[in-house]
C-alpha cells in the first residue's frame, strides 16, 4: 500500500464536494484484523440466542436512522431519499431475519451403533467488501449472516460511498461488543491488503467482476462473490406487449439501471415489436421526467460508451442516448431499437438505465440467445406458455430465473450466481451455511470397566 491519501467523494446530484477521508494505511487494515481475531473466541462462544438478540438490536438501531442513511445515500450516490430509504429498511428487514434464523440454524444426526452428529461453525474472521448501488441492504445482509452464526466483521465499504458505510458502523457500534465488527475506508489498494492476509477466513464480495477475479487470485479464503451480471429478459409472443414493456422498463431503469440484477439486454419476439417498442419508450420518457443520475461521471462515460458503440454498429436510439448538459451524472433511459448480438452492449455488462432490444423471430431463438454469455447471475422470461416457462428455467445457466415478473421472490430467498458471475450463495438461509463449517462428531459408547 502507498502512503496514506484521502477519498474525496463528489455528489452526482450537482458534482459538489461531499467530503474527504483518509483511506486506511497498511498498519489499519493489520490492526483491524488483529483486533477482530481477539475478539472472536468470545463472540464464537457466545450463545446463538443472545447473538440473535444482539442483531435484532442492531436492526431496531438501523430502523431508528433510517432517514439519516437515506439522506446520506442520496448524497453521495443520488439514488432518491424514498428509495435510498426502502434499501434501509430492507437491510434492517435483513437482519431482523437473520437475527431469527442464526438461533435455529443446526446441523444434522445419524443415528449406528453410535451416534454421528454434525455441529455447524462460525468461520472466523469475515472481510465484507461492499458496493454503492444499494449500500445499506447488501452491507446487512453479509454482516447479519456473519455476525449471528459466530463470525467477527471487518467491513470495508464501496470508496464511492463511505460516508455512509461510516455512519451505518457509527449506528451498529454501540449494539455489538468491542472488536466484532470493525469498518475500514479506502479503495482497491485497501480492499487488496485485506483479503490478501492469511489471517482471513472467509472474504463476502459484492461488486464488479474484474473485482471479483482479483480476489480469487490472491486470496487463500473461502470466496463468497456476487460480481457482474449481464441479465437477459425474453419477451415471447402471447403476452400483452404493454404489461411486457412495463416490465422491462421497471427492470432496465429502476435505480438508474444500477442494480446486480437489472435487465441489461431484451429478446422480443418481432410479432409483437412495434406496440412493445412504442409502450417501452412512451415508459422511458415518463422515467426521464424525473430523472436521478448515475454515481458519478465517471461510471456516465463507460456508459454511454456502450451506447455510442451500438449506435455505430446499426443501433437506433429511439429514446435518449446522449449525455445531457448541465451538472451531475445524469443519463436519460435510454431505449436501443436493431441491436444484434456481436454490440458491447448485449454481451457485457452496462450497468446503467439503457433498454436494448434485439428481435428474434421465434422463442427458441429468443432462449438461446438468452443462454449466451459469460454470466450467470439471473434472467427473466415474460411468457404465457407453461411449456415455455419450464423450458427455459431448466435452460438457463443462471442462479435464478424469474417468471413473469422482472423483480420480487419470496421473503428470505437466496441467489446463488454462476460463472463470471460469481461462486456461494449470497443472501437467505444458505448464507448462514456459507458462514459456518462443518464439523462432524463420532460419539460411541466406551466398553465397561470389567
Amino acid at each position: 500500500m502507498t502512503a496514506m491519501h484521502a477519498i474525496d467523494v463528489h455528489s452526482p446530484l450537482d458534482d459538489q464536494l461531499v467530503g474527504w477521508l483518509p483511506a486506511a494505511r497498511e498498519d489499519d487494515v493489520t490492526a483491524a484484523l488483529a483486533a477482530a481475531r481477539t475478539a472472536w473466541p468470545h463472540w464464537a462462544a457466545t450463545p446463538a440466542a443472545e447473538r440473535g438478540a444482539v442483531v435484532r438490536a442492531a436492526a431496531a438501531a438501523v430502523r431508528e436512522r433510517a432517514n439519516d442513511l437515506a439522506t446520506v445515500i442520496e448524497t453521495e450516490t443520488g439514488r432518491p431519499f424514498a428509495s435510498a430509504r426502502e434499501g434501509v429498511l430492507a437491510g434492517a428487514g435483513t437482519l431482523e431475519q437473520y437475527a431469527e434464523l442464526g438461533p435455529v440454524h443446526r446441523g444434522r444426526s445419524l443415528l449406528g451403533s453410535a451416534v454421528d452428529f454434525m455441529v455447524p461453525e462460525p468461520r472466523g474472521v469475515v472481510v465484507a467488501l461492499t458496493p454503492w448501488n444499494d449500500p445499506i441492504a447488501v452491507a446487512c445482509g453479509l454482516l447479519g449472516a456473519a455476525l449471528v452464526t459466530g463470525n467477527v466483521v471487518v467491513h470495508k465499504p464501496s470508496e464511492r460511498s463511505p460516508h455512509t458505510g461510516l455512519l451505518l458502523a457509527t449506528v451498529l457500534r454501540p449494539c455489538l461488543p468491542d472488536g466484532v465488527l470493525q469498518t475500514l475506508v479506502g479503495d482497491g489498494e485497501v480492499g487488496a491488503a485485506l483479503v490478501r492476509s492469511s489471517d482471513v477466513d472467509v472474504v463476502a464480495h459484492v461488486g464488479s467482476t474484474a473485482a471479483g477475479r482479483a480476489i480469487a487470485q490472491v486470496s487463500s479464503a473461502k470466496l463468497l462473490l456476487e460480481n457482474g451480471g449481464n441479465d437477459p429478459l425474453l419477451v415471447d409472443d402471447d403476452v400483452d406487449p404493454s404489461w411486457a414493456a412495463g416490465q422491462a422498463a421497471l427492470g432496465a431503469f429502476t435505480n438508474a439501471g444500477q442494480l446486480c440484477t437489472s435487465v441489461e439486454r431484451i429478446y422480443l419476439h418481432k410479432t409483437i415489436a412495434a406496440p412493445f417498442l412504442e409502450a417501452l419508450c412512451a415508459k422511458a420518457r415518463a422515467w426521464n421526467e424525473k430523472p436521478q443520475p448515475l454515481v458519478d461521471t465517471r461510471h456516465r462515460e463507460f456508459v454511454h460508451s456502450q451506447v455510442a458503440d451500438a449506435v455505430g454498429s446499426g443501433a437506433s436510439a429511439l429514446v435518449g442516448g446522449s449525455v445531457p448538459e448541465g451538472r451531475g451524472a445524469y443519463y436519460p433511459a435510454t431505449v436501443l431499437a436493431d441491436c444484434s448480438s456481436a454490440m458491447r452492449i448485449m454481451c457485457e455488462e452496462t450497468f446503467g438505465p439503457v433498454a436494448p432490444v434485439q428481435l428474434v423471430s421465434s422463442f427458441d431463438e429468443g432462449l438461446a440467445e438468452a443462454c449466451s454469455g459469460d454470466y450467470g447471475l439471473a434472467a427473466t422470461v415474460l411468457t404465457s406458455s407453461m411449456e415455455h416457462a419450464q423450458r427455459a428455467w431448466r435452460a438457463l445457466p443462471v442462479g435464478t430465473v424469474k417468471v413473469n415478473a422482472v423483480f420480487g421472490g419470496a421473503p428470505g430467498g437466496a441467489a446463488q450466481p454462476r460463472g463470471a458471475s460469481g461462486t456461494g450463495f449470497g443472501y437467505g438461509p444458505e448464507l448462514l451455511d456459507e458462514m459456518t463449517t462443518t464439523k462432524v462428531v463420532h460419539l460411541g459408547v466406551p466398553n465397561a470397566r470389567s
